[in-house]
Formats: C-alpha cells, sequence, structure tokens
C-alpha cells in the first residue's frame, strides 16, 4: 500500500469511527470517548517532551480523568470554567504560541512542557464538548474547516509547491500549499452560508481566521517535534503519525472556535 494511500485508509476509519459517535453518541459516552483522546495525546505530548519514566503514563492519565470528571465536579460551574479555558487558549495561541515560533524557544524544562500541554489539551477536550452540546453540525463544521484546509494544502503542496512556508520549523509546507487551503476554505465558507443563510463576509472572515490559527496549532507542534528530533509524535494512526499528529490543527482551532460561539451566543 502506498503512503497516500495508507493515508486515505487510516482516515477513512477514523472518520467511520468519529462522525457516528459525534451524530449520536449519547453526552456521557462521548465525554468518556473525547477523554480517551486527550490521555493518548497526553502521553504522546509526554514522550515528545522526553517526561522521565513512567511519568509520561501518569500525565496521560492524569489529563484524561481531568478532561472526563471537571464537567461533573464542578457541575453548574462548568460553563464558566470552559469560557475561562477557552479565554486561557486563545490567549496562547494568538500571543504565546507566534511568539514562541518567531522565538524560536525550546523551553525543555519539565514544568513548561506539562503546563504547556494542558493548555494544549484540555481546553481541546472542553471545545469538543461544547461544540457537540451545540449540535454535531456545529462540531464536524468546524472541523470541516481543518479537514478541508489540511487536504487542499497537502494536494496543492504537491503539485505546486515551490516556496517554502516555514522552512526552519516544517520543510514539507509551501506558501502554494496554504493559499490553496484558503482558497478551499472560501468555498466552504461561500457553500456554507448558502446553506444555512448566514452572511457571506462573516463566514469567510470567521473561517479565515480559523485557518490561520490552525496553522498555528500545525507549525507549533512541528517545531516541537524538530526539537525532540522526531519526525511523528506516535505510530498509532498509520499513515499520519500519532494521534497529536492528527489533531495537532484542532487544538488550536476547536477551542478559539467555541469561545467565538459562546461570545457570539451571549450576546458579543
Amino acid at each position: 500500500m502506498t503512503p497516500l494511500a495508507r493515508r486515505v485508509s487510516t482516515a477513512l476509519l477514523l472518520l467511520a469511527v468519529f462522525v457516528p459517535a459525534a451524530l449520536w453518541a449519547p453526552a456521557w459516552l462521548w465525554a468518556l470517548l473525547m477523554a480517551v483522546v486527550v490521555g493518548a495525546a497526553a502521553y504522546e505530548w509526554a514522550r515528545i517532551s522526553q517526561f522521565p519514566g513512567p511519568m509520561a503514563g501518569f500525565y496521560a492519565g492524569a489529563l484524561a480523568l481531568v478532561a472526563a470528571a471537571l464537567p461533573y465536579v464542578l457541575g453548574n460551574g462548568w460553563p464558566a470554567f470552559q469560557g475561562g479555558l477557552f479565554a486561557l487558549a486563545a490567549a496562547f495561541w494568538l500571543v504565546v504560541a507566534p511568539l514562541w515560533l518567531l522565538g524560536s524557544w525550546r523551553a525543555s524544562a519539565a514544568f513548561v512542557r506539562a503546563a504547556v500541554g494542558v493548555v494544549l489539551l484540555v481546553p481541546t477536550g472542553a471545545a469538543l464538548l461544547y461544540l457537540q452540546a451545540r449540535g454535531p453540525a456545529v462540531l464536524l463544521g468546524v472541523i470541516a474547516i481543518v479537514w478541508i484546509a489540511d487536504t487542499a494544502a497537502y494536494f496543492f503542496g504537491r503539485r505546486f509547491g515551490r516556496h517554502k512556508l516555514a522552512p526552519r520549523i516544517s520543510p514539507g509546507k509551501t506558501w502554494e500549499g496554504a493559499i490553496g487551503a484558503l482558497a478551499a476554505v472560501v468555498v466552504y465558507a461561500a457553500a456554507l452560508s448558502v446553506a444555512v443563510g448566514m452572511p457571506l463576509v462573516s463566514l469567510v472572515i470567521m473561517a479565515a481566521g480559523l485557518l490561520y490559527v490552525s496553522v498555528l496549532g500545525d507549525l507549533f507542534e512541528s517545531w516541537i517535534k524538530r526539537v525532540a528530533g522526531m519526525k511523528d509524535s506516535g505510530n498509532l494512526l498509520p499513515g499520519h503519525g500519532g494521534v497529536l499528529d492528527r489533531i495537532d490543527a484542532l487544538t488550536s482551532t476547536l477551542p478559539v472556535a467555541a469561545g467565538l460561539l459562546m461570545w457570539l451566543e451571549h450576546g458579543a
């Protein structure tokens, strides 16, 4: 099987599991499944960060437990806590991550890496719960931005890629791929505008903003792996690497999208 065929096969298998779960799983099962995703990504983050000995497993278990338990432990206080998590994630992705990449920070200290892993993954888990609770179409509509952009960037980059987007961080990414991703996202926003009756300009602006944040998420994980001397975060998903490789752009996009939606719901 060619690398492309393996990549597509894995993606189709993931879709066959994820989409039905998003559509029909009861809230408790969805929360449990998303906690497992957070735990798997946390384990890979710990391995990339070179946590000593059994600390990687402990860290992954702790984050999975936090992701699963917080909504039930906090009860009526959970929505406000979610808002705080989304604000924290937005601050990280819009301020800290760009500075981190521009400054080529390594931040190898275990405490710093552990804290950053929490900021990356706990808000992502909260966003998956929040968006799915607003309706599976809302969650899948946001995730589709990342999937469409990633697919378009891959094929445009392979076909037309000449100019490197961030050669020091991720040599495979090109400006041509990014332009292809933007064009695909604009087409998606236009189709969504017709389907749901929302203003086209507003949808294009939001989709383009989320595309920017998704690229940051992708580049950030690429930089952390480069610092660690690793190509993939793991090998659980053939053709894609690890769980964190598959959700890197979602760790930035989902919390920002959820925070934006929460802000709009409360009257902006």
